[in-house]
């Protein structure tokens, strides 16, 4: 019932949501600020999954969540990122566009590097994963979802800023309980591999910040856009990383919520450890 329904659902919630806070011009103004943007997404879909590639062999993680830590690591950015990024008081037109487009991408790259993942890191016990069908799946949940929040925006906009609030609330509660599920679902694994993953989780999201803020300066940027791509390529979507991770594992052992899912559920966690910090030190500045 949970990887059948509520968690797909959601997660096609939480994109529409996402798509209700964009316009047309989110996704055509990469055109006017194709090196910031360019920057952004190579540290987000390139170089995220070589880092966290890089740092796997360095700690003891069992197959299953390896995989599950690259998944995560191939994830867009969500939400999150934008808020973070308004917070501070950066450069919000470049997150949102980054998201939006970043996430389109999704469909095609998430497949691609989770079947690379899953071969890798299980060898003869991977189990298999029809590229196709997950890259179908990843369209339906996300970007149909975004593409009707876009629509609404564009054609029901009055109604659409209203209920974009509410939509945000839903989401985040919906968030919430995703998270609490994949934690739960996998408990003891949970509590033995935590002093593992937690470290691994955390590292990879200050190396990220760090990383994407270095590429944005030798790139040229100004101080807002640097910390805007740093935001965007540290903080992810672990929404995404649970559900794709859940349907990776179904396929393997009709679990709903299996070890796949749980270094993104963990991440939805530690994340914050890591964003509010940056966040409070971002608004001083």
């Amino acid at each position: 019932m949970l990887i059948e329904i509520f968690l797909p659902l959601s997660l096609a919630f939480i994109m529409f949501s996402l798509g209700l806070g964009l316009t047309p011009g989110d996704f055509t103004r990469v055109a006017r600020m194709p090196t910031a943007f360019a920057i952004g997404a190579i540290a987000q879909v390139v170089v995220l999954p070589l880092v966290a590639f890089a740092l796997l062999p360095l700690f003891r993680v069992q197959p299953e969540l390896a995989v599950g830590v690259m998944i995560l690591a191939c994830a867009p950015g969500g939400v999150t990122s934008n808020v973070i990024t308004k917070l501070a008081g950066e450069a919000v037109a470049l997150s949102v566009s980054l998201t939006a487009v970043v996430s389109l991408l999704s469909v095609v790259t998430v497949p691609m590097l989770v079947a690379f993942s899953v071969w890798f890191f299980m060898g003869e016990d991977a189990p298999e994963v029809d590229v196709t069908s997950l890259a179908v799946t990843m369209f339906m949940l996300t970007a149909v979802p975004v593409g009707l929040g876009v629509a609404m925006r564009a054609f029901a906009t009055s109604f659409a800023i209203r209920f974009e609030v509410i939509a945000g609330r839903i989401a985040a509660v919906l968030f919430v309980l995703i998270v609490i599920g994949a934690v739960a679902a996998n408990w003891a694994l949970f509590i033995t591999y935590l002093p593992v993953l937690g470290p691994l989780l955390v590292l990879l999201n200050i190396l990220m910040l760090a990383i994407g803020y270095a590429l944005a300066l030798a790139g040229g940027l100004d101080v807002r856009e640097r910390i805007t791509v740093a935001i965007e390529a540290g903080v992810q979507n672990s929404t995404v990383g649970i559900t794709v991770g859940a349907i990776v594992g179904a396929g393997a052992a009709g679990a709903a919520l299996g070890p796949f899912s749980l270094a993104a559920g963990v991440y939805g966690i530690t994340m914050y450890f890591v964003a509010v910090p940056v966040l409070l030190w971002m608004r001083r500045k």
